[in-house]
């Protein structure tokens, strides 16, 4: 007696194949969470809050991006939220005590950005340095600079021309602040880096099997540096919104952004020990913690739970991650 074989549909594969992404169980809590918060709180969906939300995630979001280069090749970098202060000064400094342009004083601040991130990258792939070490000076050293050259106070002044990058919007409709298009444009840009330039590639590499990526041709050395480039980059780039934002030079800008960034990309479902992982999910990411700092503003919850909650929540995803990486 013959029995029918039953053949697995193609759309059954994609639709499980899906499901298993890291990312879509981070999708389906953001879901989740929007649902959550407009249901208790009528003030979450308004034009106002939604904008609000926008600027706030665009800024974690941009240093994000950075991040998720650093740790998937096997890294880290503590010194984000420093390095966005001490350049946002240093942009501010330029305008307000120099006279700089604000084109030229932008233009400062972001090549002091990939400077800090060279040294942190140099450091970690010749020196042999451990990552966390080398991250963990820079960002005591950052913000020292940043306190020493403001004196500890605010640099205000800035042209009124500034402000348009923090508190524009585009085509002037109100759901689109201009922080949120720099952010996708950024993420879009890291998105053809990692999945369509073969370089890419070499992130990943690294960050699973640095040894056999060496011996495959790669340069692990400058894969390392180009991450730490570039997480110095966003992070410059995020200073830079935000002192738009407040129009103003803060030297205490930044601080435990970094722990943030990092929740956002080991919750889009990024490897904490390197190799694996997605830029997609990082957005997916930054998106759930800008929701879920913004909705438990709303209910009024302190913000000393707040910082025990994220805590849990990077905790909660990195042992997810190890769960699924020794699977």
């Amino acid at each position: 007696m013959s029995y029918p074989i039953s053949v697995p549909k193609p759309m059954n594969r994609i639709s499980q194949k899906i499901m298993r992404r890291p990312e879509t169980v981070t999708f389906l809590a953001f879901v989740a969470l929007c649902l959550f918060m407009s249901f208790f709180s009528n003030r979450f969906l308004t034009v106002s809050n939604l904008t609000n939300v926008a600027r706030q995630i665009s800024i974690n979001g941009v240093m994000a991006v950075g991040m998720t280069f650093v740790i998937l090749t096997g890294g880290i970098d503590l010194s984000v939220g420093s390095v966005m202060a001490l350049t946002g000064t240093i942009m501010a400094g330029a305008m307000v005590n120099q006279g700089w342009p604000s084109f030229v004083a932008v233009l400062a601040g972001l090549a002091l950005g990939i400077v800090l991130g060279l040294i942190n990258g140099s450091l970690v792939a010749y020196a042999k340095l451990p990552a966390i070490i080398v991250t963990l000076a820079m960002m005591e050293a950052a913000r020292g600079l940043a306190l020493l050259y403001t004196g500890g106070y605010p640099l205000a002044g800035l042209p009124s021309s500034f402000s348009t990058l923090g508190r524009g919007f585009l085509f002037d409709i109100q759901l689109i602040p201009i922080p949120a298009v720099v952010m996708l444009i950024t993420y879009l840009a890291a998105y053809i880096l990692l999945n369509h330039i073969p370089f890419g590639r070499y992130f990943f590499a690294v960050g699973d099997n640095e040894e056999a990526a060496h011996l495959s041709g790669v340069n692990t050395r400058k894969v390392k540096i180009l991450a730490h480039v570039i997480s110095g980059f966003t992070a410059a780039l995020a200073g830079l919104i935000i002192t738009s934002r407040l129009m103003s030079g803060q030297p205490n800008a930044g601080e435990g952004f970094e722990l943030d960034a990092i929740a956002a990309v080991v919750l889009g479902g990024t490897d904490i020990a390197g190799g694996r992982g997605s830029i997609l999910g990082t957005l997916i990411g930054s998106l759930t913690m800008g929701v879920l700092s913004n909705g438990l503003n709303l209910m009024g919850v302190s913000p000393y739970v707040q910082r025990v909650i994220k805590g849990l929540i990077i905790v909660g995803a990195i042992f997810i991650s190890s769960r699924r990486r020794n699977r």
